[in-house]
């Protein structure tokens, strides 16, 4: 029999789609219905077929948002204009499974779980070897899948384990294999947004500004924090992303983060958060500074709060951001057993507000060209209409940021850290030209949405940077 007529049998869950209905169909089941939990539970002990058909009804997921597995598209679309039938074979409910047939348009059938059977693993192949024999080929991503390869004639591995990969080319069954061309170690960085932990240096200043880092004994619990609240960051933002994948999805560039574009397993995604939340409040134990845990537990209860419910508030939504960065300073003060300045806290304050906002009226940007200005970013509170106000309160704080700076410069505290005091008034004109620079690409369209991202691709700003610390170095040694 040719291939051309043998029928090509496709899984779904992690194969055509870059994700799993199941997981998929819960979680937003729950960002919709938190008060629902315990249904969630009783499904649950009633059976997983009983449990995906529930979740199905009641979830209201977008099935046309979800990843699709492209390249794997493009060639099942050769497959049927050679004529090749096509089949959607998977433990999805029959609901999802139609509608996901019916976005892709490339199924003669659908055959799936329905409320009663879990058309999984062997239930599976035992349908296909009724309906076809050995005479079809199977593509699927899973070691469930391997119990339909065995009785198959022609193996397709999408995103299967690697080291299972030899072994089915040792059947010489394997027609074609499509695999995740991104490292584990670029999606887990992606996932953790380890450029993020850059925000972290702002715990070391209060130490670095007193001039005590040589200090014994001080160091050490500053280094631990920063470790902590970088682990505690991450978990924060993976929490964000669960909460935000349908806003993500929506969006030009988010859409390709590791959980709203499917690389990294939903189903792996809160065990992960929760190790990762441990392990920072361990680490902050560790600091042997009661203060510190409380902080940094403080931060993550914040940040979560900020994710649910206050970036969705305007304005209150940058003052919490502002806040957050505040936060990394005043736990840098307290591990170290250093008070920072009210200046600097201040100047701190409305550094990051200005950051804050130069980031909303960035997102703002793309939607001045629409006739509808009542539109509102996904996931956010302001409108298009909006951007020139954002606009102006962002500049208002880059100014009073400045204002404060050049009186924390000017203050009896930097008169007794620095040999020569004058020589910091060069840091106010470089920190000026640097955020003015910021505002003129916000208002251009051209900053990148993330302001830290940015600031690490940018040359101009490491030059600036360096010029900083030798002004900084020169007034203290000179």
């Amino acid at each position: 029999m040719t291939t051309e007529i043998v029928p090509l049998c496709v899984d779904l869950d992690g194969t055509l789609l870059q994700t799993d209905l199941l997981w998929e169909s819960a979680f937003q089941f729950l960002r919709n219905n938190p008060a629902r939990f315990f249904d969630l539970v009783r499904w649950t002990l009633q059976g997983r077929a009983q449990l995906k058909r529930q979740l199905a009804l009641n979830s209201g997921l977008d099935v046309a948002l979800l990843p699709l597995n492209e390249p794997l598209v493009e060639w099942l679309r050769l497959q049927k204009s050679a004529g090749r039938p096509l089949i959607l074979c998977t433990a999805a409910d029959q609901q999802l499974a139609l509608q996901i047939a019916d976005r892709v348009d490339l199924f003669e059938e659908v055959l799936a779980s329905d409320g009663h059977l879990n058309l999984k693993g062997s239930k599976k192949a035992a349908l296909l070897y009724q309906r076809f024999g050995n005479l079809f080929d199977y593509a699927g991503n899973s070691l469930s899948d391997q119990k339909i390869w065995n009785i198959c004639r022609n193996i397709i591995a999408v995103r299967a384990p690697w080291w299972l990969i030899p072994s089915l080319r040792k059947t010489g069954r394997l027609e074609a294999t499509f695999s995740n061309k991104l490292s584990w170690a670029f999606i887990l960085r992606r996932t953790l947004r380890m450029h993020q932990w850059s925000k972290n240096v702002l715990i070391f200043t209060p130490l670095l500004a007193s001039h005590r880092l040589y200090e014994p004994g001080r160091l050490r619990p500053v280094l631990l924090s920063a470790i902590a609240f970088s682990l505690i960051a991450s978990a924060t933002y993976m929490a964000n992303d669960l909460l935000d994948l349908t806003s993500d999805r929506r969006h030009s560039r988010k859409r390709f983060r590791p959980l709203a574009g499917g690389d990294f397993p939903l189903s792996l995604a809160v065990p992960f958060l929760l190790l990762l939340a441990g392990a920072g409040i361990g680490l902050s134990i560790l600091t042997a500074n009661r203060w510190v845990p409380l902080l940094v537990a403080g931060y993550a209860l914040t940040s979560l709060t900020y994710s649910a419910f206050w970036k969705r508030k305007v304005l209150v939504d940058v003052f919490a951001l502002s806040g957050f960065y505040t936060l990394r300073v005043i736990l840098g003060g307290v591990a170290a057993g250093v008070a920072p300045s009210g200046w600097f806290l201040s100047f701190s304050v409305f550094l990051f507000l200005s950051l804050g906002l130069a980031k909303r009226a960035t997102e703002l940007y793309p939607l001045l060209a629409r006739t509808e200005q009542d539109i509102p970013i996904a996931g956010r509170g302001y409108r298009a209409a909006d951007f020139l106000a954002v606009f102006s309160f962002g500049v208002a704080a880059t100014f009073s940021s400045i204002l404060v700076l050049a009186l924390y410069l000017r203050s009896p505290e930097v008169r007794i850290l620095y040999k020569r005091p004058e020589i910091l008034m060069g840091l106010f004109p470089l920190v000026l030209f640097w955020l003015m620079r910021v505002w003129m690409k916000a208002g251009r369209g051209e900053l990148h949405d993330d302001p830290i991202i940015f600031a690490l691709k940018d040359r101009l700003t490491w030059l600036l940077g360096a010029v900083g610390l030798l002004i900084l170095w020169s007034s203290a040694v000179l």
